[in-house]
């Protein structure tokens, strides 16, 4: 646990005690396994009997829900599971929260949450996420990150992106398949068309022999980032040879689509007056030269040394054929892919595996193949084909069948009859997750109410501030994302932000400072104390066990007058059962 400097000098061991009683206990309750007497478990009459669904306050997706529910529920009974039990209101506003629109609740917005009528309240709540602009912004945020990396490109250049996905996921008949075709095919300058940053970040080494028969540049980091991303295929491990293990794969499949991205071409120039670090910002233009590679044809060189050649070929073997004279390679390319089965399966399965914690498949998300078993198939195919033809592959409508599914409202309280980890993928119980950095910082934002992170010019820049030293050379050449320590991160984060320090001890603004304006100067007074501040981190009251245990006699004594007045007292008292829940293993925790 980390303690902040001033709570060891000022306030003795018996507040010790008590902050690591707190941490403890929360770590506890939201980790255990539910208890029961013995023998419970044979008693207990079928999970699916005592299901009752709840109301789709929007009742497009009802179907899907219905079929995603039946399907999961056969596999429970198939592999004789019994799931854990529905979670909490307040566990399922947090869970959407932070999954939706990438931040904890805020305590108003639970007090509305719970005057809904209990059937409705989690599909209304859905319906009031996906609407609020914290939507699009969340998934704008996690998009950057997976077609950029966090540390792969330039910062100018993620803001870019950044707001252009922001827009696309803003429109309430926002269309994956467009999106995606713009990414592959953008052209234009980079502060009028954020799109083009992601070929842009990904071209890959200079072509041998400058920019006549092979283009420009080798285009290989966007070949094999364009086909795992958008169709869930890895095609970079038949880069250099064919695959190993899979007689289908060949090194032709990789450079096939590599020849769609030959005629790329780039120009720059700096951006007049705006500075940085001494330098001055980069603006580039993205376009397609047709004099690069004008016959379209790419070499390769098996193991063997033998050098081969090939056309664009997309990977069911269908050659490129310009129809329009406005069209481009990579348009063509872009046709190829989002009419692909594969491409509404991939991102079906990447967008189950960020709600769920893991995918529809056995292992990796965006690694098709019979190497990683489709677990859930009938799951995956009918969804995928109904998000495609049915609902124009638009991501609000995936999100919300998913979210009002059963599974998805289950507790993270792992039971004796589903614990192992060969159970978890049949969503038997809801999966902990860790928060990402982004999360953590926009989820510390409103648990604290910090007074640095209200205005936009002043959070942007904390943020930014955070996030550098949390995501420092993460990240490899592939893309992959370094998977990191969530204790790491928090006390990377707490022990070196003062802002946060600052946020907490602050008597005028902030969570605790809205406490002390209660007056909450007695024991008495302290149980309605705990609940805001455990609503406003947590998003949930304390239970019985933590009031007995934060205000225990054993562990919390008010030092006698004149030593210390009760206000000064409460304060400190307050700050640092604050600072001991934002360093507890549930608030990290997305559960």
């Amino acid at each position: 646990m980390v303690l902040k400097a001033s709570f060891l000098r000022g306030r003795g061991w018996f507040m010790l005690a008590a902050a690591v009683g707190l941490s403890l206990a929360v770590a506890k309750v939201s980790q255990a396994p539910a208890q029961g007497k013995k023998g419970d478990a044979a008693k207990k009459e079928p999970a699916e009997s005592k299901f009752v669904p709840d109301i789709l306050v929007d009742g497009r997706g009802a179907e899907q829900v219905g079929f995603i529910n039946e399907k999961i529920e056969q596999a429970w009974k198939d592999n004789k599971l019994t799931p854990s039990d529905r979670c909490t209101d307040f566990e399922f506003i947090r869970r959407a929260s932070l999954d939706i629109i990438g931040r904890i609740a805020k305590v108003h917005e639970i007090e509305q949450f719970l005057k809904d009528p209990p059937r409705e309240r989690r599909s209304r709540l859905i319906e009031r996420l996906l609407a609020s602009e914290e939507y699009s912004a969340n998934f704008a945020n996690i998009w950057t990150v997976i077609l950029m990396t966090r540390a792969g490109s330039s910062k100018m250049y993620q803001d870019q992106m950044r707001d252009w996905l922001d827009y696309q996921f803003k429109d309430k008949d926002a269309d994956w398949s467009k999106i995606a075709t713009e990414l592959i095919s953008a052209t234009g300058e980079t502060n009028k068309n954020g799109a083009v940053n992601y070929v842009l970040a990904h071209l890959g080494e200079n072509a041998p022999g400058g920019t006549g028969d092979a283009g420009k540049y080798d285009m290989v980091p966007v070949t094999s980032r364009t086909t795992r991303i958008f169709l869930g295929l890895r095609t970079q491990c038949v880069q250099c040879h064919d695959h190993p293990f899979n007689g289908e794969w060949g090194q032709h499949h990789f450079w096939g689509i590599n020849a769609f991205f030959r005629q790329v071409d780039t120009s720059g120039r700096p951006t007049i007056g705006k500075k940085k670090k001494g330098q001055l910002n980069q603006q580039y233009t993205v376009s397609d030269n047709t004099s690069f590679n004008s016959k379209g044809i790419v070499s390769y060189e098996r193991r063997s040394g033998v050098l081969l050649y090939t056309d664009a070929t997309f990977l069911t073997g269908k050659k490129m054929v310009l129809k329009k004279q406005d069209s481009t390679r990579r348009k063509e390319l872009a046709k190829f892919i989002v009419n692909d089965p594969y491409f509404a399966k991939a991102y079906v399965n990447r967008t189950w595996a960020h709600f769920f914690g893991r995918g529809l498949t056995k292992d990796m998300i965006d690694d098709f193949g019979e190497h990683n078993v489709v677990v859930h198939p009938e799951i995956l195919e009918k969804i995928s084909d109904d998000w495609a033809k049915k609902y124009a592959h638009n991501p609000r409508d995936l999100i919300r069948w998913i979210c009002n599914s059963r599974a998805y409202g289950l507790s993270s309280t792992a039971t004796k009859d589903n614990d192992k980890q060969d159970d978890e993928v049949f969503f038997v119980r809801m999966l902990l997750k860790a928060m990402s950095p982004e999360q953590l910082f926009e989820s510390l934002m409103v648990a604290t109410q910090a007074k640095v992170g209200q205005s936009k010019e002043a959070r942007v820049e904390i943020k930014e501030e955070w996030l550098n030293k949390l995501i420092a050379n993460f990240g490899d050449d592939e893309g992959n994302e370094v998977t990191y320590s969530g204790t790491v991160i928090q006390a990377l984060l707490l022990m070196n932000g003062q802002d946060i320090n600052n946020a907490i001890m602050d008597q005028k603004d902030g969570t605790v400072a809205a406490v002390l304006k209660k007056r909450a100067f007695s024991q008495t007074a302290a149980k309605d104390a705990m609940k805001d501040l455990f609503l406003a981190a947590l998003n949930r009251p304390p239970t019985p066990a933590e009031y007995a245990k934060i205000l225990s006699p054993k562990t919390f004594t008010m030092p006698k007058a004149p030593s210390r007045d009760p206000a000064t007292f409460w304060t400190g008292f307050y700050q640092d059962v604050f600072w001991a829940i934002l360093n507890s293993n549930e608030f990290i925790l997305n559960h």
